[in-house]
């Protein structure tokens, strides 16, 4: 169960609370994020839940059966929405775009890919400065100093960064210049990275593992706002099966089933999800269809010349056509 305290609530009435549930053979965790304070109660023995509801101090409990319990949508109301600023949110209802390259290459493409975002309506610029990459010789990113000199031409423009952390030491340092903090499929489960983006007050974008399952997803999800941020958003990027044709199997299956079973918003990746440039479009309207929140796409200038995944990355004129169509896809899709 979940039982959100009051605002006021006393020690006096969180220890007899506890005591309560103790005595009812449940276990108890207590969760405090930027929003509110949370008691979780674990256990097998069906209760009365009016009866912890009438606790002073308790606010409001909800019943709820789900392992992940708090990034579940059995006891929210109302689906969560992300605020970067006024008119830039993240949740059901509105349509997300985030595109940019895979890597942060220089100060020119940087400029350029900003114009090209800017001139189109994107609020939203993805790109990495540190890379997890399969080779140990392929490039691996500009680090922080490529984050700064991106987050000032970002800020000038009026657009927001997300950029993929790898390791619990780099939040620190990246804080200061990312909007939100993106968790890549090879670190969804790196449960020390999930814990700290938990004390952080920045939105974080968590992939799906490579061959991760649903509930492994929403449990990673947990971990994050179990500690204490509730500015989570889940993304489908595609998932290893037996299949070579492309790069991986783009679950579009997982963004309909997700959208029922978390409150939390659901972004597509399709530019990873397919692995392949000519069909990123199709399947990026696809997943719209399906219910996604937004879309994330890899876009360069010149892909041919991308220091990494120019195979996926769409040309500006390619991302130009799709953000239209994709947007045109949203409304058809909200006037059902």
């Amino acid at each position: 169960m979940i039982i959100q305290l009051d605002q006021n609530i006393t020690g006096a009435q969180l220890k007899k609370l506890k005591e309560r549930l103790k005595e009812l053979q449940y276990k108890t965790t207590q969760v405090s994020t930027q929003y509110a304070d949370y008691v979780i109660g674990v256990g097998k023995k069906e209760i009365d839940i009016r009866s912890i509801g009438t606790l002073p101090g308790v606010r409001d409990i909800h019943r709820v059966s789900d392992d992940y319990k708090l990034v579940s949508k059995k006891w929210r109301v109302e689906d969560t929405i992300i605020k970067l600023e006024e008119d830039i949110e993240i949740g059901t209802g509105r349509f997300a775009l985030m595109a940019g390259p895979c890597s942060i290459e220089s100060e020119e493409q940087v400029e350029k890919t900003i114009a090209h975002l800017a001139a189109n309506g994107v609020r939203i610029m993805r790109g990495g400065v540190y890379k997890p990459r399969s080779s140990p010789y392929s490039f691996r990113g500009l680090g922080i100093e490529g984050l700064k000199l991106w987050h000032e031409k970002a800020r000038a423009a009026g657009i927001r960064i997300i950029t993929e952390v790898m390791m619990v030491e780099q939040i620190e340092d990246m804080a200061d210049y990312v909007d939100i903090f993106q968790v890549g499929a090879r670190n969804s489960q790196n449960f020390n990275l999930l814990d700290a983006l938990g004390e952080v007050d920045k939105p974080v974008l968590l992939k799906r593992g490579i061959s991760g399952t649903i509930d492994e997803l929403l449990q990673a999800a947990e971990y994050i706002f179990s500690n204490g941020n509730e500015r989570i958003m889940l993304c489908e990027r595609g998932i290893r099966t037996y299949e070579t044709a492309y790069r991986n199997t783009m679950d579009i299956n997982a963004i309909a089933l997700l959208k029922e079973k978390t409150h939390l918003p659901v972004i597509a990746d399709p530019s990873h999800g397919i692995g392949l440039r000519r069909y990123v479009s199709p399947v990026a309207l696809a997943a719209v269809m399906a219910g996604a929140d937004g879309v994330i796409l890899e876009v360069h200038e010149q892909p041919e010349k991308a220091f990494s995944d120019g195979q996926q990355t769409l040309s500006f004129p390619e991302a130009e056509v799709l953000y239209k169509r994709l947007r045109q896809a949203f409304e058809l899709r909200e006037a059902f």
